[in-house]
Parts: structure tokens; C-alpha cells; sequence
């Protein structure tokens, strides 16, 4: 069975950095597309970034501080996070879409993790 899990939240201070890693099992995702998503309490899911073959695309709150990356040897991607906000709160989810591109909508995602917290502080 396929699964995702997330790791490498924490609570930092405003301005510093934490790299999440999704590591991928049960089959080979390196086909696929692969995102991160995020959502703050009260608020809706929303996209942060995604990577495929083609690249990786952001949501223009974190161009510029985040970079994600993948490596498909291991199956496994990462986000790395710099110069953290206190709005970039929330739990984080890594997510795969079989349609292979770099996707910002969430319906086409087929696989999930099941989430790991990111507190920044001011």
C-alpha cells in the first residue's frame, strides 16, 4: 500500500529555517508529481509548492524562501524552508498526483501524508 510520511516540523523562531522530508513507500513515486500543502486552523487547505519533470512551482507567499526538491532514488521529497514566518503555521502535507506535472489543485492529488506541524513564533 502505498504511503507518504512526513517529518521534520517543529516550533522555530520567526526567521529561521526547518527542512520537512516526505518519504515515500510502497511503490515508485519518482512518475509522479509531488506537492506540499498546508493548512492553519480555521483556514482551508492551501497549496505551497509542487515538483515534477517539468519543475518546481510555488505559491507566491513562500517564492523565494522555499525550495522544494525530490530524490527519486530514495523516494522521498523535501521542503526546505527559510526565513519563517509566524503566518507559515500550520500542518504540513506532502501529497502525490499520478498525473506526473507539477499541480497547485488539491483534487488531484491521490495520495496524502498524514501531516506534521510547523509552529514559527515571533
Amino acid at each position: 500500500q502505498a504511503q507518504l510520511v512526513e517529518s521534520g516540523g517543529g516550533l522555530v523562531q520567526a526567521g529561521n529555517s526547518l527542512r520537512l522530508s516526505c518519504a515515500a513507500s510502497g511503490r515508485t513515486f519518482s512518475g509522479y508529481g509531488m506537492g506540499w500543502f498546508r493548512q492553519a486552523p480555521g483556514k482551508e487547505r492551501e497549496f505551497v509548492a509542487a515538483i515534477s519533470w517539468s519543475g518546481g512551482i510555488y505559491a507566491d507567499s513562500v517564492k523565494g524562501r522555499f525550495t522544494i526538491s525530490r530524490d527519486n532514488a530514495k523516494n522521498a521529497v523535501y521542503l526546505q524552508m527559510n526565513s519563517l514566518k509566524p503566518e507559515d503555521t500550520a500542518v504540513y502535507y506532502c501529497a502525490a498526483t499520478a498525473y506526473g506535472t507539477s499541480s497547485r489543485n488539491a483534487n488531484e492529488y491521490t495520495f496524502w501524508g498524514q501531516g506534521t506541524q510547523v509552529t514559527v513564533s515571533s
